[in-house]
């Protein structure tokens, strides 16, 4: 199969500049560039998609150069809603080393070249910008994109500095085809105009062929939210801001309606491999092997190997059938630091531990759970209102508390 027909068949491909995506990856290995403002110090789960489709490509032999934009980022990229917070230098300078290096661990032995657009939009001067690139612009075409369009219409309305965005990322274009021969540029759908603009900046300056891909905006069928910061549902990749197990749970937990396209999007199982778990996933649902195959997957390769074994097993402890007792001590400070944890003395009474832990309202509620077989404690069944805490519940001075099947705690000896 052709990269095209796997970028295709994975559903990588929104838009493309070009009648066939087969003009741009199947023949000649090209310098293809992505671009991320570090608006934030991390990457964020909605980047992913396109830094994926980047390894697709350099695992087949097109250069790869990932710009992070220490200028563009100064400036940023309009909202269809609000203005920017400008933010200063420091700080940008701040973001764009922590999301190289991010991206540095995400890219592993795929050889990518890491530029920073600050190196030569630090260097313009606004005359001869406004006479080699603003020229080239009419504010015609500008008023038309959707972003500017959708500003302009509203009472925010939009400030020159935004308004010039375009401009500086269609400068990066024609900057990286003339250093580095670069001649395709990667993006999510939401940069396609910012992307086109490049593509037509090359053409003009240049008398030369360029190109534009874009991926589509990930949206969990389920839920209808699409992924990224924007949304208040920001799952970073920055293990201090988002936890591998955090992390790990998010995928988990992504809706059956789109587990399948996120297995072909964000993972590198082979099709052949998605094909099998699906069909086994089918057969089971209730199993959810096709998420837990996917939040491995994922995870794994954001974190590593040990993270993800670790975040597995946890979760396995707090939803399937992994005993405490199986827990490394490395693995047990992972449980308490992610799950509910309560500390709790030996001889506590059990429905006064079930208030405090909130898996009871009142006493009264916390008793008629015990007298309905609803409470356990690392699988024991507790049946009498008197039972009191004692080590034999206990493995590493932790214990698991269960209602029903879904409302657990972890118990603490302090």
């Amino acid at each position: 199969m052709k990269l095209s027909e796997v970028l295709e068949t994975r559903g990588f491909i929104h838009q493309i500049s070009t009648e066939k995506l087969s003009t741009i990856v199947d023949g000649k290995k090209r310098t293809i560039y992505h671009g991320i403002d570090p608006t934030a110090d991390s990457a964020h789960a909605g980047n992913m998609a396109v830094w994926v489709l980047l390894k697709h490509l350099a695992s087949d032999g097109h250069k790869i150069i990932f710009l992070v934009g220490g200028g563009t980022g100064m400036i940023g990229d309009p909202k269809p809603d609000s203005e920017r917070e400008l933010k200063s230098q420091t700080q940008v300078e701040k973001n764009v080393t922590k999301i190289k290096t991010q991206a540095e661990i995400f890219f592993g032995d795929n050889i990518i070249e890491f530029v920073n657009n600050y190196e030569w939009l630090g260097k313009l001067t606004l005359i001869e910008f406004l006479r080699d690139i603003g020229k080239h612009y009419t504010v015609n075409e500008l008023i038309k994109k959707e972003a500017i369009a959708t500003r302009l219409a509203s009472d925010n309305g939009l400030s020159y500095t935004e308004f010039a965005y375009p401009l500086l990322q269609g400068y990066d274009f024609l900057e990286l085809y003339k250093t580095k021969g670069c001649t395709v540029q990667v993006g999510g759908s939401d940069q396609w105009g910012n992307i086109i603009s490049g593509v037509e900046l090359v053409r003009r300056k240049e008398q030369a062929e360029a190109f534009a891909i874009t991926v589509p905006l990930i949206v969990d069928k389920g839920t209808g939210k699409k992924f990224g910061k924007s949304e208040g549902n920001a799952v970073w990749l920055d293990p201090a801001k988002t936890s591998p197990y955090q992390f790990y749970q998010f995928w988990l937990n992504v809706s059956d309606e789109s587990v399948v396209d996120y297995l072909k999007l964000f993972t590198f199982l082979s099709l052949e491999e998605i094909e099998v778990i699906e069909k086994e996933w089918s057969a089971n649902p209730g199993e959810r092997q096709a998420q837990k195959s996917l939040a491995l997957a994922v995870t794994t390769l954001v974190h590593g190997e040990d993270q993800a074994q670790i975040s597995s097993k946890i979760s396995g402890l707090l939803f399937g059938d992994i005993l405490l007792e199986d827990l490394s001590e490395e693995e047990a400070g992972v449980l308490v630091d992610n799950a509910p944890t309560f500390n709790v003395k030996i001889g506590e009474n059990i429905v006064d531990v079930l208030v405090k832990t909130e898996l009871a309202k009142s006493k009264r509620e916390a008793k008629m759970f015990i007298e309905n077989k609803a409470i356990s404690i690392s699988g024991s069944n507790i049946i009498n209102l008197d039972t009191k805490l004692n080590e034999t519940y206990f493995a590493q001075k932790l214990a698991i508390l269960v209602r029903g099947k879904k409302q657990k705690v972890v118990l603490k000896l302090s």
